[in-house]
């Protein structure tokens, strides 16, 4: 399918894609704040695959993935898609993702990957799981799930 877009336009329009401080790793934060799950950091490059916040204390490592970008079974197919290129750094973005996950385990880290529509539909089901992994870690703040 050719591209309605002038190679312009499409260089603007990915260009305004956002790969950190997302809307929905903003609400997740926010979310978070909220129940006291504080002390993360942002984008680590420390941290193999750079999560979206970073638990250093507890070694905990929470992603905010996009279904485009990172795959999704429902929103990418690689058979449909439109070219070589874009089948490749998909494909490569989930091997990324797999490798990061991989070494976050090796040295000792939880990771939690969540896709960015669930963080939309569901905030609390989102912040519960970061709260299980963290209270999983030896977490004792506010509202620890283990402690209710």
């Amino acid at each position: 399918m050719a591209d309605h877009l002038s190679p312009q336009g499409r260089s603007r329009n990915m260009a305004a894609i956002r790969s950190k401080n997302t809307k929905p790793e903003l609400a997740l934060r926010k979310a978070l704040r909220e129940v006291g799950a504080t002390g993360y950091r942002l984008h680590r490059k420390d941290v193999p695959g750079r999560p979206d916040l970073a638990f250093i204390r507890w070694k905990v490592a929470v992603f905010v993935d996009g279904v485009f970008w990172h795959g999704h079974p429902d929103h990418w197919n690689p058979e449909t898609a439109s070219s070589d290129y874009w089948r490749t750094k998909i494909a490569r973005n989930i091997e990324r993702d797999r490798a990061a996950d991989g070494a976050l385990h090796d040295l000792g880290w939880r990771v939690v990957r969540m896709w960015d529509q669930d963080v939309n539909a569901d905030i609390t089901g989102c912040v519960d799981r970061v709260r299980q992994a963290l209270a999983a870690s030896g977490w004792t703040g506010p509202g620890n799930l283990s402690r209710d």
